[in-house]
Parts: structure tokens; sequence; C-alpha cells
């Protein structure tokens, strides 16, 4: 009997077949981009990874920027009597709250600090803002004249999670909200479908992950709002991350603090309100988007070095020629602009083996890998890289003409990564007609890789919250989005709910889910 093939080594045990939450957890290690902290359930986020997260927010700020919106920032610490305003946001979150009761510490009669003096009322650590930005916008709206209030936030929120997972759940967390008021309902629903379009174009053109963009189910809806909507993606273990989500409040917010002003009539109305956000669990999104069993990928738009330049230098007389011909490339490259900016380029000079660095940076995700050597200044050649081609593959060009030619490497690169992701999700996205088919997708079989199942299902379904619950109960399988459109991009077809036989007036997007 033959041996069976001996699977090629790779940077990162386990590979992602063998145990994907571990290959997930090995890779930001490999590439250092977080560690957990000693507070349970949060995060340090080391440099490289922030990095990533600074580009997010830069380029994501200019988009909100251009449509008109500014930045603000509110408090941390929320009374408890503003959620208790609004019931339906308080018993959504109620659970993942964390509370202050006391302030000042002092040392007891053992010598231990304790909490000294209780507060006259509980300050909730922000796990949302709207109650208390509602609180601020109900002082400025006065009249139709002071609207609309187009204002985003950048900050940090705090929800207490049980079951910590790093970039994607952790208990503090990093992220963006908008929170906006309106003069009528069409100018904020209007609002929410726009938010929800930057998400999707930054997610697909920027970090080159395509998504499903539609509404939450009533049961999947942000607590207190009128609709919830969402771009879905897929990753490479087949569960989806929402990935982003935009939420039409209607009055209810306004309601609750008092957002009021008076009309062109000159009658008095509550304002229409929105809120939208996305977080560091895209950082995760991207990760197992696009990571490989060597580490990390890193989309050209959002890398923070494009091109890693790596001086070979094995004998004395070449270790000044060699690295001066580097920062030659270095500087020339700067001057190239990809994407409205300059390119990013390192040079590094660490007295290490060229191996030893070349592995370093593949893990980290680098673009474009460039090696300099002896011989390569001898042909005016340089040997290149790409981080989304196999790890030995290599290119040999001219020094003098790359410059020229690596925005247009790294436009290659963006659109390769999307097209790879968008196989990849198109793949594993099937078009279900039975019962049967759905329960057979999502549950493992006795094939050789049993672990190889599911996906996005698009089934049809009544609107049941009793069977979607039922789903759920069955294979943790949920409702991710009722899309716009279909898996060809034409609009939605009603049909026949494949679990009651009740019309269905389209098909939905069900997966499991992080």
């Amino acid at each position: 009997m033959a041996n069976a093939p001996v699977a090629a080594r790779t940077a990162i045990t386990p590979r992602r077949e063998e145990d994907f939450p571990e290959w997930y957890q090995q890779v930001i290690r490999a590439a250092e981009l977080a560690e957990p902290s000693d507070v349970r359930g949060c995060m340090v986020i080391r440099p490289w990874g922030y990095a990533i997260w600074e580009n997010m927010q830069r380029q994501l700020d200019a988009m909100f920027k251009a449509t008109g919106h500014k930045n603000a920032y509110f408090p941390l610490f929320i009374p408890l009597s503003y959620f208790e305003k609004e019931a339906a946001h308080v018993e959504g979150f109620a659970k993942e709250c964390a509370v202050v009761t006391h302030s000042r510490l002092e040392v007891d009669a053992s010598g231990k600090m304790v909490p000294a003096s209780p507060l006259a009322e509980p300050l909730v650590v922000r796990p949302t803002s709207e109650t208390i930005i509602g609180a601020t916008y109900a002082k400025w709206v006065q009249s139709y004249r002071d609207l609309p209030i187009l204002i985003n936030q950048w900050a940090n929120v705090v929800r207490w999670e049980m079951r910590p997972r790093v970039f994607l759940r952790t208990t503090e967390f990093l992220w963006q909200e908008g929170h906006t008021v309106h003069e009528s309902e069409a100018e904020a629903r209007e609002e929410t479908k726009r938010m929800l379009d930057v998400y999707e174009t930054f997610v697909r053109d920027h970090l080159a992950i395509p998504v499903f963009s539609g509404e939450k189910s009533e049961s999947e809806r942000f607590p207190g709002a009128v609709q919830t909507f969402c771009i879905e993606a897929m990753v490479q273990d087949r569960k989806a991350i929402q990935a982003g989500t935009s939420h039409f409040l209607g009055q209810n917010f306004s309601r609750a603090s008092g957002i009021r002003f008076q009309t062109r009539e000159g009658q008095q109305q509550f304002g229409w309100t929105t809120s939208w956000g996305m977080s560091t669990r895209l950082v995760g999104t991207l990760i197992m988007a696009h990571a490989d069993d060597d580490g990390l990928v890193l989309p050209p738009r959002i890398a923070q070095t494009h091109v890693v330049i790596i001086p070979i230098t094995p004998k004395d007389e070449t270790r000044t020629a060699v690295p001066s011909a580097a920062d030659n490339l270095a500087a020339a490259l700067r001057d190239v602009r990809y994407a409205g900016s300059p390119i990013e380029v390192e040079v590094d000079r660490r007295d290490l083996g060229g191996g030893v660095k070349n592995w370093e940076w593949i893990k980290k995700g680098v673009p474009i890998r460039v090696e300099i050597g002896p011989r390569d200044l001898e042909s005016g050649s340089i040997a290149v890289s790409r981080r989304d081609q196999p790890i030995k593959a290599k290119t040999f060009v001219a020094a003098a003409d790359f410059p020229a030619a690596v925005a247009g490497l790294l436009k290659a690169i963006q659109l390769s990564l999307l097209d790879r992701a968008k196989q990849f999700r198109d793949e594993n996205t099937r078009v279900i007609e039975t019962k049967r088919q759905f329960y057979d997708f999502f549950t493992p079989n006795n094939s050789e890789k049993p672990e190889i199942h599911g996906g996005f299902a698009l089934a049809h379904w009544s609107g049941s919250r009793e069977i979607e619950e039922q789903v759920k109960r069955d294979l943790k399988v949920t409702i991710r989005c009722i899309p716009f459109l279909d898996e060809s991009g034409r609009p939605n077809e009603s049909g026949t709910c494949i679990f009651s036989g009740a019309p269905s007036p389209q098909r939905v997007v069900w997966a499991k889910s992080y």
C-alpha cells in the first residue's frame, strides 16, 4: 500500500483544514498583531496590528467626511437612568454591561484596597452610545434649522464577553459609531442606506472582501431599532462574520431622549435618528478571509508596508554596496503613489540571515518582498515576490524598471485577493430548495473531510420567528441577512418556504457565524 502524501511544511501549524480556530490564533501570534492581556477578555493590540486598524480608521474616516459627517467625542460612562428610558435597548445589552458602583479606593484593616464611596447613581461603561448621545442631542436640537446632525465618534466600548477571541469578540474593543438626527423619516432612511453602502464599498474595495448586503431579521435586529441593515462576509471556514451595521432607529430613541424640534409649520416633532458602526472585529475578518498556512496576507490598500526590501550581504565587501542600492530603490519607490498615497517601503537592515527575515515578512503579510544581493548588483536586477502567489515564486526584473511598475503590481495583487475571496464565497454558496437539502448542507458527513460542509445557504423563508429559532437550536445556523439582491445580483423573487410550505417573499442568507 502506497504511503499517504506528506503535506508540505508550512510556517503556521496547525493548517487551516486541521484546526481553523487554532490556526487563526497562530497567524495572529506569528504576525505579531495582538495578544491576550492580563485582564480577562481584553487584548493588547501590537504595533503591526494597530497599524492595520489605523489604516482602516484613516480610510473610513475620509469616506465619512466625504458624506458630510464630522467627528466628536462623548463620555465613556453613562448614567444607568439613561438606559432605563429605552426598555428594548437596555434589555438587549443588559447581560453585557459593566457597571461602576463606587469611587475611591481605601486600605481596610487587613491592608487590602477596597472601594470606598458608593456612587449616587451607578454608571454603565459604554457598550454603545445611543442614550448618552441622545441626551446631548436633545440639548442641541430646537428647530428644523438645527438639522441634520451628522456626527461620528472613534472610541472604545465594553461588552462583557463570556467566550473571548482576539479581534472577533473581546470585552473591550475599538470601533466607530455614527449617530445622526434628521428632519424626516425619508432623510433618515436615506442616511441608513448611504452608510451601509460606505461600509460595503470599503470592505470590498479596500479589504478585498466580497459581502452580501441586506436587512437583519427581526430577531437579529439591534435593540431598539426599527430596521437593522448589515454586510456579511464569508471567511475561510465557511462561517459568516457581520462586518458592519447601519440602523434606522425611527423615533424610538428620540422619544426616550426627548429630541424634539419645531417643524417648518411650527409644530413640535420628534427627530428621526440613525446609528451605524464597525469595529476591530474587521481586523479579524481580514485575517480569516485572506491569511494562509504561511501567515497573514494583506491587501495592498490596507497594508501599512507595501514593499519590504531585504538586502542580502553574505560577504564583507558587499555590506555597503547592497544596503546602499536598497536605500536608493526605496527612495525611488517612495516617490510613486498608489491608491492616492505614497508607497510605504521598509528596508530590513537587521543583522539576520536573509531567509529568516524573508519568512518574518511572509508571516506579516507584506504584499511585495524584494531581495537585493551581490549578483543582483552585477546584473542590475532584483528578485520580486508577491504575497498572493506561492511562497517560492520569484520574478527577476530590472531594478531601474521596478518603480514604474510597482503601482500596477499592487493593484493586481488587490484585485487578485478580491477575485480569490469572491470565488471561494461563490463556490460555497448554495441555492437550497428543500428542508432536507438544508439540513444536509449544514451537517458534517462521513466523508474523508467531514469538516468541509456548510457555507452560505440561499433559501426561501416565510418570515416565521418560530422556524428561525428552531433552525438555530438544531444547527446553530442563523439568518445572516435578507439580501437586497440574489446570488446573481438580481432582485430576489418570491417562492415557497422550504420549512413550512408557506409563501416566501424572497430567499434569505443562512449561515453559521462568529
